[in-house]
């Protein structure tokens, strides 16, 4: 019996200290990324004078082709200072003149860090942010647009994650890109996300960062409290099948990257302070795209996260004044203490989900006209799983409401809970306390 005792204490020991470990790294995660970094690098990239997909690719000041030279080298630096821990390297992919935003043959040239995971090296976490920039007219490639805000605070952001990131180890790959073509149609991300899914990544999760620094609206809101976080609905690579299931079944709220939204509202809520953030059920702002796109119609998990309050005279502007009002996406209208703070939350949603176990696969869902409701999934076995956690929420609440922790047992059952009333999902649960993406029950578990 003694035995017995001190082999569980020592179990419950030996969990408490994992989770303990992660906990304390997130922590540290939330407060270290740096706002005069992030100044100096949108600074930086605002001194190139435009990084216009179509601008300049020679010159060693100015244009596009300096400005992803210089992303690289950033990259560079900071492998060099973990000593190799990334895998620096750029995708180039021609996109032939068309007759909208591709007015001549343009090369279109993504900057990517790979940081490797130890135990999951072919999963990946992906954090981008966009590298060009334009003013009023689209296809003007030569004057001055600075981009400040659309979009050097997402890339400045993305490059600060990769400095405090690259300080740890992970079980699972972290990606860092910077996009190119944003502005143009999208087109670095559909390059990115068409070899991802031609050559079977895993990807949990892909998060956009699309201006990242502004918290005066143009409604004359001021809130540096808040932030949104985009995501679609469904996922594209359900099938007709899994999509009529829905009417009768539930779901249409749920799907990966809704989980994602999810899961860094959870995230922020648990490490950052005085921010919260705010769910928009979208695929994006009205009638308008971001990069996070791309990956959704491959069937990828991936939302966006941007400011709550936008200021269109600062968003694809020529510089000028008019009627006293200012126009311009200047590098006045950046906040490095707000784009720190959702530098953070990027950091600490790729750090958890990047220490996480996978999450369960093939969860099914039964208890029609019964009294209770079941869930059951596909074992694993992860080395470093410590169980799963069952969620359940009322169909109208936007966010889980109730966990349970039952171990590794693949299958639970909500006893006197009517099915009808509620939603549910489940997670896998780390030794170290970490937590995976929820999976929503897409199939039936047969009756009796």
């Amino acid at each position: 019996m003694k035995n017995y005792l001190l082999t569980l204490l020592l179990i419950v020991s030996s969990s408490v200290v994992g989770q303990t470990q992660v906990s304390e790294m997130l922590t540290e995660i939330a407060e270290a990324p740096s706002a005069e970094r992030i100044e100096k690098d949108i600074n930086k990239l605002v001194d190139f004078g435009t990084r216009h997909t179509l601008s300049d690719t020679v010159s060693e000041t100015r244009g596009i082709g300096a400005a992803r030279r210089w992303i690289k080298g950033e990259f560079d630096r900071i492998s060099e200072a973990c000593k190799g821990c990334l895998e620096v390297q750029y995708q180039s992919t021609l996109e032939p003149k068309n007759e909208r935003r591709i007015i001549k043959d343009t090369y279109i040239v993504n900057v990517m860090a790979i940081q490797r995971g130890t135990v999951y090296p072919n999963s990946y976490v992906i954090m981008s942010g966009d590298i060009d920039s334009r003013v009023s007219d689209p296809n003007n490639f030569t004057d001055d647009s600075p981009g400040a805000n659309d979009n050097a605070s997402g890339m400045a952001g993305t490059i600060e994650a990769a400095r405090v990131l690259s300080k740890y180890q992970f079980p699972v790959s972290i990606i860092y890109v910077g996009l190119s073509g944003e502005e143009q149609g999208l087109f670095g991300g559909k390059h990115l996300a068409q070899k991802a899914k031609k050559e079977g990544w895993d990807i949990i999760g892909v998060i956009n960062n699309d201006m990242i620094g502004n918290y005066h609206g143009i409604d004359g809101v001021v809130d540096n409290t808040t932030f949104r976080v985009f995501s679609e609905a469904i996922s594209m690579s359900l099938t007709e099948k899994e999509r009529r299931a829905m009417r009768f079944y539930g779901g249409e709220v749920d799907g990966p990257s809704r989980q994602l939204a999810r899961y860094i509202d959870k995230v922020t809520d648990e490490y950052m302070t005085n921010l919260d953030a705010i769910m928009i059920y979208r695929l994006d702002r009205f009638g308008r795209g971001g990069h996070h796109r791309p990956f959704n119609d491959e069937g990828f998990t991936g939302v966006r996260i941007m400011e709550t309050h936008e200021n269109y005279n600062r968003q694809h502007q020529d510089i000028r004044e008019e009627n006293g009002i200012s126009y311009g996406d200047v590098i006045e209208g950046v906040d490095f203490d707000y784009a720190a703070k959702l530098t953070a939350v990027n950091a600490l949603t790729l750090a958890s989900l990047a220490s996480a176990p996978e999450a369960p696969k093939n969860v099914s869902i039964g208890g029609a006209v019964e009294a209770s409701a079941r869930l059951q999934w596909d074992k694993s076995d992860d080395k470093g799983l410590l169980g799963y956690k069952v969620y359940w929420r009322k169909t109208t609440s936007s966010q889980w409401e109730s966990s349970r922790f039952i171990g590794k047992k693949n299958s639970y059952v909500f006893k006197n809970l009517v099915i009808d009333n509620y939603l549910f999902g489940v997670a896998s649960v780390g030794e170290n306390g970490a937590e995976s993406l929820i999976a929503f029950p897409y199939k039936l578990i047969p009756r009796n």
